[in-house]
């Protein structure tokens, strides 16, 4: 299988800019970007950040503040903060040999920085990934991880797998079937996560957040600080280093 999933893959594969690059701090950024936000959304956010801060060095040098500004519209803001701390991490002591001792750096996530960007033989699993070993129960060579990423979200569909244009197809013993649908995640309009966007919002804005059940979460995460009886964003006005 692996032949014809290259082959396709040179057809097929999406032009992605941190597909470019084997430096670990970009593929770190593009990695932490695209826990749960689309691929679309993330392209344009991910070269305005590294236009902004090109290095491990520079984002370790800017504020948490502005790290969290420049997130905003991405979601999960927690990431920023992990970003941000993972790359003083990196500037302070380099890259460490277990890639999960970084903040916010799971074992798909080191997965993927050990492989794209140190060259290791360590296959990054995302659902993607898992979804097509389950189905063609086959395992993978780590070189083929991209292929298998694409493969994964345009082709080998969680509910609907495009059988009829997968290179797979052939020995695959789950060709032709359907899938019932997943799980969606839970809607946002009205949520607690709206809410903590709301509040972290009018913080950045310089507002009274008005929630305090927000504002004690979003100081769990670190997202937001008291200072002088106000809510403000970490380290407002502070540089590191």
């Amino acid at each position: 299988m692996t032949a014809e999933l290259v082959a396709w893959y040179r057809s097929n594969g999406r032009d992605l800019p941190w597909r470019r690059t084997t430096d670990p701090y970009r593929i770190l950024v593009s990695e932490i970007m695209l826990q749960q936000t689309q691929v679309d959304r993330v392209v344009p956010r991910y070269l305005r950040f590294l236009e902004r801060w090109p290095t491990v060095e520079a984002l370790a040098a800017t504020t948490t503040a502005d790290v969290i500004l420049e997130w905003q519209g991405l979601g999960y803001n927690r990431r920023a903060v992990n970003l941000h701390r993972a790359a003083r991490a990196v500037a302070e002591h380099g890259w460490p040999e277990d890639l999960t001792e970084l903040p916010g750096v799971g074992p798909y996530t080191a997965a993927a920085i050990a492989n794209f960007a140190f060259g290791r033989d360590v296959l990054p699993v995302d659902v993607n990934i898992r979804r097509v070993q389950e189905r063609t129960q086959q395992t993978f060579d780590p070189a083929c991880a991209q292929a298998l990423f694409d493969l994964g979200a345009t082709i080998c569909l969680a509910r609907i797998p495009r059988c009829g244009e997968c290179p797979l197809t052939r020995d695959c013993p789950s060709r032709g079937r359907r899938y019932e649908p997943q799980r969606k995640q839970s809607r946002f309009e009205g949520s607690f996560r709206q809410r903590r966007s709301n509040a972290l919002r009018a913080v950045a804005g310089g507002r009274d957040p008005g929630d305090p059940e927000a504002v004690e979460s979003l100081l769990a995460d670190g997202l937001v600080e008291r200072a002088g009886g106000r809510v403000v964003l970490p380290e407002t006005g502070v540089r590191y280093g």
